[in-house]
């Protein structure tokens, strides 16, 4: 094995502006071809939504012109179409304002955002959206009541880019979750974690799993129960190994344990899902060096996951600069990011990873000021 090496330049240009990306599918997607990725959203150092959107190359190493979405997103989901082009779905506009239930195709041809003629059937935010068996599945995420509380959702919907550009019920998910994240398994999606409001401070996370089945049987559920997590997670990363397993890393620290103990550290721990029998089942993998949330993992080539950045308590962090590489069960150090960071985006073309933006400092690491974002871009090799 041959020691991993950052690219030769390990700098990018800038991001159109000092952007987060604080969801688990709002981050950006390659597009037909796998040598550019496409950025859309976010919020700013003021917690508002933008409309910033552009493209990177991999292979020139440059930005697009800014590509303007409609409506400014954050907490949005991002999905790439057969076809090359991109749907975006939901989100909300300005922290603590409405959910969306708007959605809008990007297409690179043109390099221009249009608006889905038919809204979504739930305005919703932080769900998940992955390209299954030719159709996007949209499921959970959060919605506010009628008396201005979120409520996490079980509904789950299907956009048909063939088609008509209409939405179709997907039946409901056996837990209302938001945050959490959806893994394309063949023709099956694992969806795991999350949290759900509960008016408390802190929104308990969930150990739940669950499995949707694109060609379920006429008449019979599409979402049945998946095999536990071994802890609760919310806060953490879901990234496929093969097309039947699964890594799941790290999370926010789950404070008061069942037994009584006080976590005061984001979760070190994870575990791997293989898709076996009807539930699959969960095992343990070795622990991350650290506890890590809101952290970044890519899948790269040869069956590896790159893992990077992250913070521990979000309130009052800076970023970390680490960047870990699994494969074959074992995690191994890569050189670290120049400018640490957390809730930034993250993308691999190949064994190139591109990170961008996010959040550097925040409450005390920021000097008392307001939360201190990055539209600095980093490009690194995921190692060998």
């Amino acid at each position: 094995m041959t020691s991993p090496t950052l690219a030769a330049e390990p700098t990018a240009p800038e991001y159109l502006a000092a952007v987060t990306w604080a969801g688990q599918h709002d981050g950006p997607i390659l597009l037909e071809g796998g040598k550019k990725a496409l950025f859309a959203g976010g919020s700013d150092a003021l917690s508002a939504g933008v409309k910033q959107s552009a493209v990177f190359d991999f292979d020139t190493t440059k930005w697009s012109d800014p590509l303007t979405l409609g409506t400014a997103r954050q907490l949005h989901a991002l999905t790439p179409l057969p076809g090359g082009k991109a749907l975006v779905t939901g989100g909300i506009s300005a922290d603590g304002g409405p959910a969306l239930a708007t959605a809008e195709l990007f297409d690179p041809g043109t390099g221009k955002w249009t608006p889905v003629a038919t809204p979504m059937k739930t305005a919703r935010w932080g769900h998940s959206a992955v390209l299954v068996g030719g159709k996007v599945l949209v499921a959970g995420g959060s919605t506010l009541r009628p008396d201005g509380k979120a409520v996490a959702l079980r509904s789950a919907e299907l956009f048909d880019p063939a088609g008509t550009g209409s939405w179709a019920t997907a039946g409901e998910m056996t837990d209302a979750r938001t945050g959490h994240i959806a893994v394309v398994l063949g023709k099956k999606v694992l969806v795991c974690g999350g949290s759900v409001p509960v008016g408390t401070t802190e929104d308990p996370a969930l150990a739940f799993c669950e499995l949707y089945e694109s060609e379920a049987a006429a008449g019979t559920s599409r979402w049945s129960p998946a095999a536990t997590m071994r802890h609760p997670r919310s806060g953490h990363t879901a990234t496929a190994l093969s097309a039947t397993s699964v890594l799941v890393t790290g999370g926010k620290a789950p404070g008061v344990t069942g037994d009584g103990a006080f976590d005061p550290f984001a979760r070190a721990t994870a575990e791997v899902f293989d898709l076996i029998g009807a539930a699959g089942s969960w095992k343990d993998a070795k622990p991350l060096p650290g506890g890590l949330a809101f952290h970044r993992a890519v899948a790269v080539d040869g069956g590896a996951v790159v893992v990077i950045g992250g913070a521990d308590d979000l309130a009052n962090e800076a970023g970390y600069r680490s960047a870990l590489r699994y494969a074959a069960g074992e995690w191994k150090p890569l050189p670290g990011l120049v400018e640490g960071r957390w809730g930034f985006a993250a993308v691999a073309a190949g064994n190139t990873v591109l990170v961008v933006g996010g959040v550097a400092r925040s409450g005390q690491a920021a000097a008392g000021q307001k939360t201190e974002l990055t539209k600095s871009s980093e490009k690194f090799g995921g190692g060998s």
